[in-house]
């Protein structure tokens, strides 16, 4: 199945330059512009936030604990259409040493994330505000990334690696994605891996649908459940 299984770089590559050889030939699929889709993202997303409530308060208190500063943390990432949101984070590192454009990737060891903020980046655990910008509209659940504006891969911005990659933000950008249980996600520094991302959002601004939405939330819980890859 699609989900489990790794496509070669050399497939990726070619399936991108034949896709982006017609850039009028990408449609984005009706469910994206359908009710039904943003239903479930707002219903979910309240459950969510209201059954997580205990885990989200008692981070909170933890990141609060450890350095001063507040427990979220916002950067301005690109939206559907072009435009930019404001998206929340739980705070991972010191606040002098906060990155507010989202540009600077982390490294091994970085000596800017804090012991709680490396166990919450290593279990995603960061990210769970964002069923806040679900909720509000600016995000959905399933969908490509948010991506930090002037984001770079391999050394140069990623608008001039993969010419046509404002196309995914055609619709709204994703908690989660067909690229990330794919296993393209981290570090943007190969441009093979970059372009992966990229093919994978494509794909599924074309073809998703509730249920393919729903394989991807499942891939998602299970992959996590199984091992933590954040980072």
């Amino acid at each position: 199945m699609y989900l489990d299984v790794e496509a070669r770089s050399s497939q990726v590559e070619n399936g991108l330059r034949i896709l982006l050889s017609n850039p009028r030939s990408l449609t984005v699929s009706r469910y994206m512009n359908a009710g039904l889709k943003r239903a479930t993202d707002v219903v979910v997303s309240l459950f969510a936030l209201i059954v997580l409530s205990p885990i989200l308060l008692f981070i909170a208190f933890l990141i609060r604990m450890e350095s001063s500063g507040p427990a979220l943390f916002s950067q301005r990432r690109w939206g559907r259409g072009g435009s930019t949101i404001k998206v929340y984070k739980f705070r991972s590192m010191y606040v002098d040493l906060c990155d507010p454009t989202g540009v600077a990737q982390t490294v091994d060891n970085d000596p800017r994330i804090t012991r709680v903020g490396r166990w919450l980046r290593k279990a995603n655990l960061d990210e769970l505000p964002q069923l806040i910008n679900v909720l509000l509209g600016d995000m959905s659940l399933v969908g490509p990334r948010c991506h930090a504006i002037g984001m770079r891969a391999a050394g140069v911005l990623y608008e001039e690696l993969v010419p046509e990659y404002h196309l995914r933000h055609s619709v709204r950008p994703g908690m989660t994605g067909l690229a990330q249980v794919r296993g393209w996600r981290g570090s943007t520094e190969s441009a093979s891996a970059s372009k992966a991302r990229i093919a994978a959002d494509l794909y599924y601004i074309e073809h998703a649908s509730w249920f393919f939405d729903a394989e991807i939330l499942v891939a998602t819980v299970v992959n996590e459940l199984r091992c933590a890859s954040g980072s």
